[in-house]
């Protein structure tokens, strides 16, 4: 299908916008799936949603030669319903010496990793469950679920021995006994680890004390004081030296310490000394961008560990090396992943995707030389398959969840998308500092970002998050194109990759067109349909080459760019070339002449931002003066057709 699109191009340097919207129904897939863990039957899940979990204290002796541990921990909750009886979970080979449910003895069932012990309690009456057990977190050799909640390992550059936690995503059972639920977030955290007196432990939250305990053991005394997720709580264990450094954001109250534990090597910090220094740069530049470092009046840190990656644990990061884009990446995830965590695993995206994000506006910011590659690296990789959604709809598959060309790159990509549609960066990043006080500790869905999205800007996002969020692949572009005198004819069809699934995008589309005696031009297309012509008047004589989203905005394989004969648009209605506005200049009241039928207005100022919508006929004044005076865009909306004129308003 094709429609035929008129534009009077008037601003030769601008980026002006062309076209129709389309918003299909989205699919009902707004809140996930219900699984929460991939231990628990549905029923069982059912039974640890009778309760709030509002603390864990966690008591353990450990050491960084063995992951195994003993010690205590407490689970305070809050009953939601009269109950008599609660189910957590531990991993089953550990050995349980006794629980007590408000300071009182319990006789306990297990069955596998479930515990279900008995309670009295009324609907919001505090209960505590206190465990006292010993013995050794499963491998992935000894879990038939895998294991990966506690490691041991050592330094293969550095040379030093590490225990480590990593329970992201249903690992945290695995050494210490917790309710598994995203949507339940503990209100605070303790952790207190006694190891020998040679190490270092590093956990959540503020440093409190480190006790002497004698015979050679200490006890480092953490203090989280904010809600936090169960996967998030950490430790890591190790002969560490302690380097911190002080961030100043603009606007904070007071400096902000990054507290790094480093191997106790002599080569370990020099090494990379330079690049954790640029944690400073990073938390003041996120700082302005997402809005207040949410746990400054505590910490942020990092300590190291043996593995290829990073983990975002609430405020002390565990993380094998460093490198700009590895601490710009979990630095981010304090904000989108701790703060706002998702609340299903399937929008994982609401952590992943703009943490990887953060990447680019680390580099956007700070290494803007560097940033478009970064881009173009990221699409390419999101292309190297055709299909795959940045939605998960295996959420209890930890490969799926994880996947980096998906919810890593494609959802980092989206989220630059999502920033060119909005095209109006200080209200972009509103919106992100705005979500970040709305789910402040809490938990958000992804469509709980297309709202925010749309209540801010006014925008449809029910047509991009179908096709970009839970849809499948990805467009290629071609164009073919006719000058005539001053006048050009674009043509531009799109394929999909993955059409049995996402068969059409239609989003905005930058093509940048280099003209014979005038500076280059760039135009933003709002594509609608698979195949699109366009008439673009007065844009001069463009030398033929032509560049699509040049800025690397969409993710989207370029195809043929050809001059041709476009037939389908040889004799436009002379009713459209006759609509004009009357008069202009205006005063801000204006009518549009010779219109036949009624018609859908689009007001955009001259940076492409809307600024009304309306529905008129020929007889309607359209009234702006309180938009202010200044040159607007007037979109005319036909039935196959579009016309956009400018206004000046004064």
């Amino acid at each position: 299908m094709f429609k035929i699109q008129l534009l009077s191009y008037f601003i030769l340097t601008s980026t002006l916008i062309i076209g129709q919207s389309k918003t299909p129904t989205c699919y009902k897939r707004d809140k996930g799936n219900n699984f929460k863990s991939n231990t628990l039957s549905v029923g069982q899940i059912a039974e640890t949603e009778k309760y709030d979990v509002t603390f864990y204290y966690l008591n353990l002796n450990m050491t960084n030669t063995s992951t195994e541990l003993s010690g205590k921990v407490a689970m305070y909750a809050k009953a939601i319903e009269p109950l008599d009886s609660a189910l957590f979970e531990l991993f089953s080979t550990f050995n349980i010496t006794g629980i007590t449910v408000n300071g009182e003895s319990v006789n306990y069932s297990r069955v596998n990793s479930a515990i279900k012990v008995p309670v009295n309690a009324q609907s919001n009456e505090q209960f505590i469950i206190e465990t006292t057990y010993d013995g050794i977190p499963p491998t992935a050799a000894t879990n038939p679920l895998g294991g990966s909640g506690m490691s041991q390992d050592d330094s293969p550059t550095w040379g030093n021995d590490v225990v480590w936690s990593l329970s992201e995503p249903f690992s945290a059972y695995e050494w210490f006994p917790c309710k598994q639920s995203l949507t339940d977030k503990a209100d605070s955290s303790y952790f207190f680890i006694t190891v020998p007196s040679n190490l270092k432990a590093g956990s959540n939250g503020v440093l409190e004390q480190v006790t002497d305990l004698g015979n050679g053991f200490s006890r480092y005394e953490w203090k989280n004081r904010h809600p936090i997720d169960y996967y998030l709580i950490s430790v890591s264990v190790a002969s560490y030296v302690e380097y911190n450094i002080y961030a100043n954001p603009a606007g904070a109250p007071n400096p902000i310490l990054i507290q790094n534990y480093i191997y106790d090597n002599p080569q370990t910090l020099p090494y990379f000394q330079d690049d954790i220094d640029e944690t400073v740069d990073f938390m003041e530049l996120f700082y302005e961008l997402f809005g207040p470092y949410p746990f400054e009046d505590e910490k942020y840190g990092h300590c190291m560990a043996p593995f290829s990656g990073g983990m975002e644990h609430q405020t002390m990061t565990t993380q094998g090396f460093f490198t700009k884009g590895l601490t710009a990446h979990e630095l981010g995830h304090q904000w989108w992943g701790d703060h706002v965590t998702c609340a299903s695993w399937c929008d994982i995206w609401i952590n992943e995707g703009f943490a990887s994000y953060s990447e680019y506006l680390m580099l956007e910011n700070l290494y803007p030389n560097e940033k478009d590659a970064h881009m173009e690296d990221v699409h390419d990789n999101v292309m190297n398959q055709n299909g795959g959604s940045v939605w998960v709809l295996d959420s209890l598959n930890e490969n799926r969840i994880f996947n980096g060309r998906l919810t890593y790159d494609k959802g980092a990509a989206i989220v630059h998308s999502m920033r060119y549609m909005i095209m109006d960066d200080p209200m972009f990043f509103q919106i992100l500092k705005d979500f970040q006080i709305e789910y402040a500790d809490g938990t958000a869905y992804g469509v709980d970002f297309k709202n925010a999205l749309e209540t801010a800007s006014g925008q449809d996002f029910t047509a991009f998050f179908e096709q970009w969020y839970f849809g499948e692949g990805y467009p290629t572009y071609s164009i073919e194109w006719e000058q005539n005198e001053s006048n050009l004819l674009v043509q531009i069809n799109h394929s999909a990759s993955k059409p049995n699934v996402t068969p059409t995008f239609t989003n905005d589309l930058d093509v940048k067109f280099q003209r014979i005696g005038l500076p280059d031009t760039t135009i933003r297309f709002t594509i609608s349909s698979n195949s699109e012509v366009f008439n673009i008047e007065n844009i001069g004589t463009i030398s033929g080459n032509i560049t699509i989203d040049p800025r690397n905005w969409i993710i989207n394989k370029v195809g043929s760019i050809t001059g041709s004969n476009i037939t389908e648009v040889e004799h436009l209605e002379n009713y459209i070339q006759n609509i004009q506005l009357s008069p202009n200049p205006s005063n801000g009241v204006f009518k549009v002449e010779n219109l036949k039928n009624p018609a859908n207005v689009i007001i955009r100022d001259m940076n492409g931002k809307i600024r009304k919508k309306l529905v008129i006929t020929s007889q309607d004044l359209i009234d702006i003066k309180s938009l202010g005076k200044g040159v607007y865009l007037i979109e005319i909306q036909l039935d196959k057709s579009s016309k956009i004129l400018r206004l000046i308003s004064y």
